[in-house]
This record gives structure tokens, sequence and C-alpha cells, in this order.
């Protein structure tokens, strides 16, 4: 029984769940492509960008030179954010190590927020497939049980569509979960290692400042 067969034979509850499965999977291979080309980029442009700005002899040089490097804008707003100017309000006050702290923290915070874009989507998948494919199951031998009690006796006709119905809505589950839970945790660890990166150069662009560094 192939899933169209499955879908057409269905009642309302088996297409409900098969839909959702189907949309579900969908939306996770969505994910999962975008963010493995996103996190590629990332992984390179960041270590470049991050080398292209100690190179340069100043500020200004630097921002032009991770211009070139930084596709995703992941260094770019750091170097942005320590160049505003906060003069005459509350943003500006306490000493400048303060104050870069501040926008640091708040742009790098910005920075992690695009590239957790769409884990939480993962991970909602693989947590919650299986149990949308045993609803499935569920429905399925229900459907099996009720086939027998009106036949009166147990034959392979009326119980092996539902159990085949069973069989395909948890595996259905499975193979929805399994890519969204590989995805979630392999883009996990690139985005910590990438976070890790980030971090570091915020601290160092810092201190460089913070010690009156070149502008």
């Amino acid at each position: 029984m192939s899933l169209i067969e499955l879908f057409n034979q269905g009642d309302a509850v088996t297409r409900l769940v098969a839909a959702l499965l189907l949309a579900m999977s969908v939306a996770s291979w969505v994910v999962i492509l975008w963010k493995a080309w996103l996190l590629r980029r990332a992984s390179r442009d960041v270590g470049r960008s991050t080398a292209a700005f100690w190179q340069s002899p100043s500020i200004g040089e630097a921002r032009d030179k991770v211009g070139a490097f930084d596709r995703e804008a992941l260094v770019l707003p750091l170097i942005a954010a320590t160049q505003v100017d906060a003069a005459g309000s509350l943003a500006g006050s306490g000493d400048r190590s303060q104050q870069l702290t501040r926008v640091l923290r708040d742009a790098l915070h910005r920075v992690l927020d695009k590239l957790q874009f769409g884990q939480v989507l993962l991970a909602t998948v693989g947590s919650t497939a299986p149990f949308v494919g045993l609803l499935g199951t569920v429905v399925g031998i229900y459907h099996a049980l009720t086939g027998i009690a009106a036949a009166g006796q147990i034959t392979i006709d009326r119980v092996a569509g539902p159990v085949g119905e069973a069989l395909i809505m948890t595996a259905a589950g499975l193979a929805v979960a399994i890519p969204a839970v590989l995805g979630y945790n392999v883009f996990g660890r690139v985005i910590g290692r990438i976070e890790a990166d980030l971090e570091g150069f915020a601290r160092d662009l810092r201190e460089l400042l913070a010690q009156g560094g070149r502008g």
C-alpha cells in the first residue's frame, strides 16, 4: 500500500495525520537544506572575516575588508555596533568598557538569532513526528479491530489493510523525525563553533577599543 493509496482509502483522521506528516517533512527539509547552505558559508566567512580584520591597519579599513568576506553579515554587525555614537543618552553614560560590553552583547545576540533560526522547528518536528505517526498507528489498529468485530472472525482481508495502514504511519513518523533530529544535532554543533568564534572576536574587539585601539 502506497502513501497515495493510504490517503485515498483512509478516513478523515488518517488523511489529517498523513497531511500533517507531509507538511512537517517538507518544512523540516526546507530548513535542513537552507541551514546547511547558510552554515557552510558562515563557517568559512567568520574565519576569513576575523583574519582580515586583524590584518588591517585601522577600524575603517578593517570594516571595508570584512565586507568583502562577510556574506551572511555575522561579523560586520559587531564592528558597526562599536561605532554608534550614543552621546547624550543613558547608553552613552559610564566608561568606554561598559558601553562596548553592552553594544557588543546586543549585536552578538542578533547575530546568533540569525544562526539559530529554524532550530526550534527541527526540534519540534523531531520530537512530535513519532507521536503523530503513533496516532495514525492507533487509528489503523482500531480499524483492524472493528473489521474483525464486524466479520466475527479473523480474516486476512479484514486486517491486512488496517494493519498495513498502521505500519506505514509508524514508519512515516520515524522517517519524518529522524532527519529533523540529525539536522538539529549537527547544526547545533556547527552553530556552537561559530558562536564561540564570534564571542572570542567580540571579546578581543572590546579589549582593543577599550584600550584606545586604532579607530
